[in-house]
């Protein structure tokens, strides 16, 4: 290249702040810069001279770079962080209502988790996101190679789940989670794998899932890949197949398991269906939720109730109507609710494929944990331990629920990094 042409394009560079931006913009011109250099070239001008001509066409360096440090600047989404701000603050609350029977230990540990819930938002938020894409294979394997340590050897089992312990932290199943999220955006993004690829690498990790056991890890892994397969290059005709073959597979999955299950799985399954019936087995917690919200009020219950098993993780929404009531209530649900709004509207601001693949499998992912979590406080659902998103406590919840938003961050700064070449 001349010196005329490295000249500009270095007084253009110097001109954009950002390293990130810098590069990007530096390469969309020398490509621009080459189309209309081959078009003079075969107009019958010499290379030099189509050089000077490209060049000359682009206008004055010191402009464009203006323009172009504006428009392709990185971006943040001061909305979803704030959404962050206010949900992690009030997820100290269900800890304060128990504070007696816990003790300062959790209030500190609690800090320690949205510390690093904050670390890995922010990390993720500037890490570029289009780097994961040609790694999803090594997600992938991270996720299985997890699930069968997790598996093979666990240092602990807890409540029948297997667990690793590595210093003060403890790694279950929903570790594998993010590796899985972020391979199968990568999958659905390749054109190239067929569709008895794509069942058999759906397959693998859902095994070693089932092998753990953890049917709440499994649930979500399912509900997000399909939710993913549906905006995926995957045609429609193949999706709507896929989808009802699986929904008759399970369902005759489902019929035949209630005629093999045990007698404890068939009274939790009563339990849920009619907890009148069962008081003082199955259908306690049941009925102990819903007095709590029914006595709860538009203000909170004053009056010194009996502490729930797991009122500050998976029972935290019960918790703080009760102490807060309804209107409360009513805030945080909309909060929530917001977090998927907002990346929902993120989404219609996306060119790339795969980045708008992260954020329907972002938003799904978390929803899946919202809405199943409400749905089983306010007895619609079977009570499972699926904790509120920023709300529950819990060190791995958090940082995955931490991670999501850091990714649906790195896409929404690096929006206007997005250029659709023409060749």
């Amino acid at each position: 290249m001349g010196k005329r042409w490295n000249d500009f394009l270095s007084e253009v560079s110097n001109h954009i702040h950002s390293k990130e931006a810098k590069k990007f913009v530096s390469s969309e011109l020398e490509f621009h810069l080459n189309q209309v250099k081959k078009e003079w070239m075969g107009k019958g001008l010499s290379e030099v001279e189509a050089e000077e001509k490209a060049v000359s066409q682009m206008g004055s360096p010191s402009k464009l770079g203006h323009e172009m440090n504006k428009l392709h600047k990185p971006r943040i989404d001061w909305w979803l962080i704030s959404l962050l701000g206010i949900t992690m603050a009030l997820s100290f609350l269900p800890l304060i209502s128990v504070s007696e029977e816990l003790g300062d230990n959790f209030m500190a540990k609690k800090v320690i988790h949205v510390i690093f819930g904050v670390v890995i938002a922010v990390t993720m938020m500037f890490m570029d996101y289009r780097k994961f894409e040609k790694k999803g294979w090594v997600f992938y394997s991270i996720g299985l190679v997890f699930l069968f340590l997790l598996i093979t050897f666990p240092n602990r089992i807890l409540n029948g789940s297997p667990y690793i312990f590595i210093g003060p932290f403890q790694f279950e199943s929903y570790f594998a989670l993010p590796f899985f999220f972020l391979s199968w955006a990568s999958i659905f993004n390749n054109s190239r794998i067929k569709l008895w690829q794509h069942l058999i690498l759906f397959v693998l990790p859902l095994l070693l899932l089932m092998a753990v056991p953890n049917l709440v890890v499994s649930f979500i892994y399912i509900v997000m890949v399909f939710v993913m397969m549906w905006w995926s290059a995957i045609s429609r005709k193949a999706a709507a197949i896929i989808t009802l073959t699986s929904i008759i597979a399970a369902g005759a999955f489902g019929a035949l398991a209630w005629f093999t299950v045990k007698e404890y799985q068939l009274a939790r399954i009563l339990g849920f269906l009619d907890p009148e019936k069962y008081p003082k087995s199955w259908g306690y917690t049941y009925l102990q939720l819903k007095e709590r919200l029914a006595s709860a009020g538009w203000f909170g219950s004053a009056a010194k109730s009996e502490a729930l098993p797991f009122e500050h993780t998976d029972y935290a929404f019960v918790n703080l109507t009760y102490h807060y009531g309804y209107l409360f209530a009513i805030g945080l649900f909309v909060i929530l609710s917001l977090f998927a709004a907002r990346i929902v509207m993120i989404s219609f601001q996306i060119n790339s494929r795969f980045g708008h693949l992260l954020l329907v499998g972002g938003v799904t992912l978390f929803l899946v944990q919202f809405i199943y979590n409400i749905g089983m406080m306010v007895g619609l659902l079977p009570l499972t331990s699926i904790s509120l998103p920023f709300i529950s406590y819990g060190f791995i919840p958090m940082l995955f629920n931490a991670f999501i938003m850091g990714v649906v961050l790195s896409v929404y700064r690096r929006k206007d990094l997005i250029f659709n070449r023409t060749v």
